[in-house]
């Protein structure tokens, strides 16, 4: 039988979404298996880490500075999603610097990929090569950007192909690119299996965006086989599938740590390449995104699960797994 008399006692650890009053009438979630637990965190000893997406130029960054700060939002990463070639010298410089004062990383995309290019296979219903970059010119332009991007102080570099992580992992350990430099693997190529994931990480991956309709256990099998730092959109574009998780925030911390929160908007239009054109809605939904972020770390705060956080300015993901450059 069910003990009702005190049914909002708080719980040992973080409880879940309505626990107390559904345990009250006998509807109680099972127990967590500890098994399912993550056990890796980032160097710091954090379990999880936040960033705000789709940061597309100084405008937007500064719109996403003022709102963190206004309602006390922590950033650890911002990211931009047209590209370092839709950005002038001066407009990365304002940005490096704008985040090296705040101690945020800055993560810029590098070079031509999929639909930006020529080639027509990326629009058929099968989605073709996607957003990889084709040819030896659009590789070409990727490490153009990558070397650019650095030489202007960015530390983080986002990339949709496999080919441009190992050839950019492999001139960061020839001391190319500054060997402080993290690779991103974006969303756009998101792996969805242990052994993809992986497979990332050995190819230079400092973090991977994996797809937001992962389940809880899909993190769990990841997590046995790699700790390298996952980005997840805690609320995704609709070109992502527009899912919002916030309700498993601490469930997903738990299983998928170390995790990086990706604060992003569905229901929002495109803004990629972004351009004047498109000033209104880059700066409204910058400024949106921090907001939502708000809403997730109060959720956190309300189950109790809002601990863990690595402090800010953390950006290493601590040691990883790589193929060997003799290979």
């Amino acid at each position: 039988m069910t003990d009702t008399s005190a049914p909002f006692l708080t719980p040992a650890g973080p409880r879940r979404p309505g626990e107390r009053a559904l345990t009250a009438l006998g509807l109680a979630a099972p127990a967590d298996n500890p098994a399912d637990s993550s056990p890796h965190v980032f160097p710091d000893g954090g379990s999880w880490r936040s960033e705000i997406p789709s940061v597309e130029g100084p405008e937007a960054l500064a719109i996403v500075l003022k709102e963190s700060l206004r309602l006390d939002v922590p950033v650890h990463r911002v990211s931009q999603g047209s590209g370092v070639w839709m950005l002038s010298d001066a407009e990365i410089t304002e940005m490096a610097e704008a985040c090296a004062d705040r101690g945020i990383e800055l993560c810029l995309f590098t070079g031509p990929r999929g639909t930006w290019d020529i080639g027509a296979s990326s629009r058929t219903a099968s989605g073709g090569a996607g957003l990889r970059a084709r040819g030896h010119d659009a590789l070409a332009g990727c490490v153009e950007d990558a070397l650019r991007a650095a030489e202007l102080g960015v530390q983080c570099l986002l990339v949709a192909d496999e080919g441009v992580l190992w050839t950019l992992h492999r001139l960061r350990e020839r001391g190319l690119l500054p060997s402080d430099t993290t690779l991103k693997v974006s969303a756009l190529i998101g792996p969805v299996n242990p052994a993809s994931v992986s497979v990332y990480e050995r190819l230079g991956a400092d973090s991977v965006n994996v797809p937001s309709d992962l389940t809880a256990a899909h993190f769990t099998e990841i997590r046995r086989v790699s700790g390298v730092p996952l980005d997840l959109y805690i609320e995704a574009p609709d070109d992502l599938g527009g899912y919002v998780r916030m309700y498993e925030a601490a469930e997903l911390i738990r299983r998928a740590a170390p995790l990086y929160f990706k604060f992003g908007l569905s229901k929002a239009p495109g803004i990629y390449p972004y351009g004047a054109h498109l000033r209104d809605a880059a700066l409204d939904t910058a400024r949106e995104r921090v907001r939502r972020g708000r809403l997730v770390l109060d959720l956190l705060a309300r189950h109790g699960a809002d601990g863990g956080m690595s402090p800010l300015g953390s950006r290493l993901p601590g040691p990883l797994n790589r193929f060997s450059l003799k290979d």
